[in-house]
């Protein structure tokens, strides 16, 4: 491990809040058992917000940001993990209370860490990221968890809501690959084309599910994936038929929900909540394991753009605005 390296560090005087690309020390990382070198990090919303200010998650300054990342081990005192294993890090606030991955080295707790799959790159588990894990745990939460765990009905017709986004792109991905006919739901119609390469049947504008929901509309949806929340849930909810499952992961509309008990006690219609924060080792591990399957990656490839750390402080402000499109990754060798 070269004693000196490239990191993003934030730092906090009063109202002054800065953002610098620094050469720093291994010294500078904190103590944790499994030391990685970063290939790949992903740009999330999360952490477009975490460097305009913080946004209330940094506890401590100076700070490295970057909630994902994938890279090898360098050095470990972890008996899971040994020097030259290909590793993939989400979740557990890593990047909001942990150092994150805009660093060319990271130091983190091992139990936070999984091994890569040999069917994915690094570059391809960034390519994917927190987005991507977190749409396998929706759309496996929506189909597999109703037809095989509680042995339901078959899960054809699904809806995605945000499906520009990047947790929604690739839940209607996966859900095609795992044999559903997707409506993507989206307030972008300049996406549409997009959307049907990628599996979408059908396209419909989030402005048709922004009225006010009936407690029961007719039934039209075996399953869904929510990223926006608010009235859109509110509809997706009162439209879906008996036994299905919505599996909610965001709120970009909205965190309130103004909803009744019906869909529940007459349809029998499941709110899963997910959150991929702490999700466990052995769910990761699987999910991981099914990503190469399910993502095409050469399609992916087609709207990532893959900048560095400099780039990054450009590019996250622009994210914030709405002036992006397609999967950010960051590359800590560029």
């Amino acid at each position: 491990m070269s004693d000196q390296f490239k990191a993003l560090i934030l730092n906090q005087d009063g109202e002054h809040f800065t953002r610098d690309i620094k050469s720093i020390d291994k010294s500078f990382l904190k103590h944790c058992d499994v030391t990685v070198k970063v290939h790949y990090s992903g740009l999330n919303y999360k952490d477009a917000l975490i460097l305009k200010n913080g946004a209330r998650l940094v506890k401590e300054f100076p700070h490295i940001p970057g909630i994902d990342f994938s890279g090898i081990v360098e050095d470990s005192n972890n008996d899971k993990f040994k020097k030259g294993d290909e590793v993939i890090l989400t979740g557990w606030r890593v990047g909001e209370i942990y150092f994150g991955g805009y660093s060319q080295y990271a130091k983190v707790n091992g139990e936070f860490l999984v091994k890569k799959p040999k069917g994915l790159s690094l570059k391809e588990a960034m390519i994917m990221g927190t987005a991507g894990f977190t749409a396998l745990q929706c759309s496996f939460t929506t189909k597999t968890t109703r037809e095989e765990l509680l042995l339901g009905e078959k899960v054809q017709n699904v809806i995605v809501s945000g499906a520009s986004g990047g947790v929604g792109s690739m839940a209607v991905m996966i859900l095609n690959s795992l044999g559903c006919d997707v409506t993507a739901l989206t307030g972008k119609d300049s996406n549409k084309d997009f959307l049907k390469s990628i599996g979408a049947k059908n396209v419909v504008n989030t402005s048709e599910l922004m009225k006010d929901a009936r407690p029961l509309d007719k039934g039209l949806w075996d399953g869904a994936v929510d990223t926006v929340g608010g009235k859109v849930l509110e509809n997706i909810l009162s439209q879906t038929k008996d036994g299905g499952i919505v599996s909610a992961c965001g709120n970009a509309a909205d965190i309130k929900l103004n909803t009744t008990v019906m869909p529940f006690i007459i349809r029998g219609v499941k709110l899963w909540g997910i959150n991929s924060v702490t999700a466990s080792t052995p769910r990761r591990n699987f999910l991981w394991g099914e990503a190469s399957k399910l993502i095409n990656f050469e399609l992916l490839n087609k709207s990532v753009k893959e900048i560095n750390l400099e780039e990054l402080i450009e590019v996250y402000s622009k994210m914030l605005k709405g002036e992006t499109s397609g999967r950010y990754i960051v590359n800590l060798n560029k």
